[in-house]
């Protein structure tokens, strides 16, 4: 299985693999009398006291973004303009179709390295970032990176960092275009073992006319570890990528929100073999008479319907299921990778 058309629907990095993953306890952790990990557990702190951050981590995207606190008239329309046809061309050139880093948008499983003066973060894709917490400034002229240059500092129990020195090549959400004087100011705290949340502000006013935030939880993730993934190894799926939104578009059927309704709710992917947690949340909206479909809490794209129970979505379909009595109970997301049930909790 390879994971581009799974990197492009969820718009994760460096979490999605055809192997079992490992089973390795983690050693050091509180655990329950059960003997799982405690994710209730006080937070660690480090030698001077503040949190430490160190850990394996699953990170989920969460409310805000770009598309649901800006307007149409906060962006430069060539902006815009390149929005849709990249989503019209249902993400073809995305960096991680053509198995380059995601930059700063990265979800999915990584491992978080703390020091005094700085934190690491690993990813399985290869790729790392570094926050420097040593009392250096950001550079005035950086030069341009996937990853951007990273500087820390503490208030309170709530670690900041200033992030600049980006290229452009990276995408902001649903295919958004930043230039290099995008700066980005994360707010990371960790409230007990189990749980690390980040707010993000994204700022680039060569495009935007303000500042918009997002939300970001993490879950502790135990009794694994980190995979290496090569995106350009044994890669086989960019040559088949073709097609254009509007393909569907013609096939589009009309559903009155009486119908479309039912399908609203929170889902629950089967994930272990593709991100080393159970369950992934999938959460299917209905907005301005269209059903969305975003994970956990982030911004979700519009489906187009093809039938009553087959919509399009994540770069193929998704199907769903119901019961003897009508009720939806779950649903299908059908790609080239294969078929990925998920069902629903509400």
């Amino acid at each position: 299985m390879t994971k581009i058309s799974l990197v492009i629907a969820f718009g994760l990095t460096g979490c999605f693999l055809q192997a079992q993953w490992i089973q390795q306890p983690t050693v050091g952790i509180p655990r329950t009398p059960g003997g799982k990990a405690d994710l209730t557990a006080p937070a660690p702190r480090s030698a001077d006291g503040k949190p430490d951050f160190s850990g394996l981590w699953t990170f989920f995207p969460g409310k805000g973004g770009l598309t649901q606190q800006l307007k149409p008239s906060d962006i430069k329309p060539w902006a815009e303009a390149l929005h849709k046809q990249r989503d019209e061309d249902l993400s073809h050139d995305s960096p991680a179709s053509q198995c380059l880093p995601g930059g700063f948008g990265g979800f999915g499983l990584a491992k978080v390295l703390q020091t005094p003066g700085l934190i690491v973060i690993l990813m399985e894709d290869l790729t790392y970032r570094q926050i420097f917490l040593d009392g250096r400034q950001l550079p005035k002229d950086p030069n341009p990176a996937w990853m951007g240059y990273s500087v820390g500092h503490w208030e309170g129990d709530t670690l900041v960092v200033e992030s600049t020195g980006y290229n452009d090549r990276t995408w902001l959400e649903q295919g958004y275009p930043h230039t290099e004087n995008l700066r980005l100011t994360e707010r990371w705290s960790r409230a007990d073992f189990g749980h690390m949340s980040m707010d993000v502000t994204f700022s680039d006013p060569a495009i935007y006319a303000k500042p918009w935030s997002s939300s970001i939880s993490a879950a502790y993730t135990a009794d694994t570890d980190l995979l290496e993934y090569v995106c350009a190894e044994n890669e086989k799926d960019r040559v088949h990528s073709i097609g254009k939104k509007s393909d569907d578009t013609k096939h589009a059927v009309s559903l009155p929100p009486e119908v479309l309704s039912k399908y609203a709710g929170r889902y629950d992917l089967k994930a272990k073999e593709l991100t080393g947690v159970d369950l992934l949340p999938l959460t299917v909206s209905l907005e301005d008479g269209a059903l969305k479909l975003g994970v956990a809490d982030a911004p979700g794209e519009m489906m187009i319907p093809l039938s009553e129970v087959t919509f399009t979505g994540f770069g193929g379909y998704i199907e769903f299921g119901k019961n003897g009595k009508g009720e939806v109970t779950n649903l299908v997301i059908r790609i080239a990778e294969g078929d990925f049930p998920a069902a629903r909790r509400n």
